[in-house]
């Protein structure tokens, strides 16, 4: 990153400067070849009124004329041919054309009344063709008057001021990696600073703040970096407590069921065959509970599966509902949580019944579990044309604010304690999610602590096959 930003500041601050010296170098060109042409024309002109005056385009043995363009062609270090208007050379100061015939665009057009000039860059020189008119009617045209300059010293300063550029454009080079060097650094010092805090605290296995230094946009990646390390260090404290409790829990039973046969096994002959039933019973609860544990975990590993398979098929979710709340009846007895369903209006949805029945199962039976006694759960039921929604209501002790973000990540439970005494492994939200998002719904919920919590979930009333995306 420091080379690539070094060499864009480089780039960025050199090549403007070159292209400013060399359109400021063009411009001094074309300026000075402009007051030469307006110079020349200036004395092409009058030289052009004094040889019609002195009839030299019909005499020319006129010494004053004649002296004065050989002066002028010296001065020049040029030529200059006088050109009657039927393009014959009536004089070259270079005395190769006299006589001549002359054919060139310049010189056809001056004599068309135009005033020309052509600068040649091999030869540097300039040329100027202007029309010999008669100074009481400009509108009569004699002839063509060229006039040849060497641009010798035109060169020369030209050179000189390549030379400048040249030294400029150096000059830009250094001061311009010098700063490229410095910025680069500037600006990629927080960045790698920063990276070998992040490869520290992998390192050391810390959770700790990390701090940036420089740039806004620095800060802000280091806010999110640390929200997002917060985030992941919470799922991982919920991943060992997790383990922790599914570990109890599953030893639980297995402890209970070992008690249970080993005092099967120690009872000697006579005990009453009550007692044996009751020891059996005891064991087989046991292994319901294991079950159901199990089962817990193999649902969500199911759903955790991408592309998981769907049962989809038209089901009335209403019978639905009123079938869990039956089932779940007995839970709520025993709570004395009441139970209460308002339905707005039929409902058919194309679902998986099993994996949709288990979601708001463990939706209604959250708010039974973790409600208080005397309190209610009320299940609302609606639709329009595209989605059916319900809504789970509880009076119960509500959620901290500060874990709605992640009641629905496995594994996390928001109160530790009471959560061991109520039961389970936390897994019934994140099992719950996945259900919903397997179907293309979403579910969102609200709560205040110490007043109940409520999740509304809204789902296609018709399934759409689509990849699936896990949550």
């Amino acid at each position: 990153m420091r080379f690539h930003v070094a060499m864009l500041i480089m780039l960025l601050g050199i090549l403007p400067c070159l292209v400013i010296v060399n359109l400021f170098i063009y411009n001094i060109k074309q300026r000075s070849l402009s007051s030469e042409e307006i110079a020349i024309s200036s004395q092409a002109q009058l030289l052009s009124n004094q040889i019609v005056t002195s009839g030299y385009l019909q005499d020319p043995s006129v010494n004053s004329v004649n002296t004065q363009l050989n002066t002028l062609g010296n001065i020049y270090s040029g030529r200059i041919m006088v050109i009657d208007s039927n393009m014959k050379v009536v004089k070259d100061t270079y005395n190769m054309y006299d006589g001549r015939t002359i054919v060139w665009q310049n010189a056809i057009e001056s004599a068309g009344g135009s005033f020309c000039s052509y600068y040649d860059a091999d030869s540097h020189c300039i040329t100027v063709t202007v029309p010999i008119t008669d100074p009481s009617d400009s509108s009569v045209i004699d002839g063509v008057l060229l006039v040849n300059k060497a641009t010798g010293a035109l060169e020369t300063n030209m050179e000189f001021y390549r030379s400048v550029g040249v030294i400029i454009v150096l000059i830009t080079f250094i001061v311009v990696t010098i700063l490229a060097l410095i910025l680069s650094r500037s600006i990629s010092f927080p960045i790698r600073k920063m990276a070998a805090n992040i490869g520290k605290m992998h390192k050391a296995g810390s959770h700790k703040e990390l701090e940036a230094e420089g740039f806004t946009e620095l800060r802000n990646l280091a806010d999110e970096f640390n929200a997002y390390a917060d985030g992941m260090y919470k799922v991982d404290e919920s991943r060992q407590e997790f383990v922790s409790n599914v570990s109890h829990e599953l030893k639980t039973p297995l402890t209970s069921m070992k008690v249970l046969a080993d005092s099967i096994n120690s009872m000697g002959d006579g005990v009453p065959i009550e007692l044996y039933q009751e020891f059996m019973s005891d064991i087989t609860n046991e292994i319901d509970r294991e079950t159901q544990i199990i089962n817990d975990l193999l649902s969500l590993v199911r759903m955790d599966k991408s592309g998981a398979n769907l049962n989809i098929a038209p089901v009335n979710l209403n019978e639905l509902i009123e079938l869990i709340l039956k089932r779940l009846k007995p839970i709520a007895e025993k709570q004395e949580v009441e139970l209460v369903m308002e339905s707005f209006r039929p409902v058919t949805v194309e679902i998986d019944e099993v994996k949709f029945s288990l979601a708001i199962s463990n939706l209604i039976e959250n708010g039974i579990k973790y409600n208080n006694p005397g309190g209610f759960v009320h299940v609302s039921l609606n639709a329009d044309h595209r989605y059916c929604y319900i809504r789970v209501e509880d009076s119960g002790m509500g959620i901290p604010e500060e874990s709605l973000d992640f009641i629905f990540e496995r594994f996390y439970r928001v109160d530790k304690s009471h959560s061991r005494e109520i039961g389970g492994t936390g897994l019934g939200l994140a099992i719950t999610k996945n259900a919903i998002n397997m179907h293309h719904g979403e579910i969102k919920v609200s709560s205040v602590l110490g007043e109940g919590t409520t999740f509304d979930v809204r789902v296609p009333l018709n399934y759409i096959q689509q990849e699936v995306t896990n949550s």
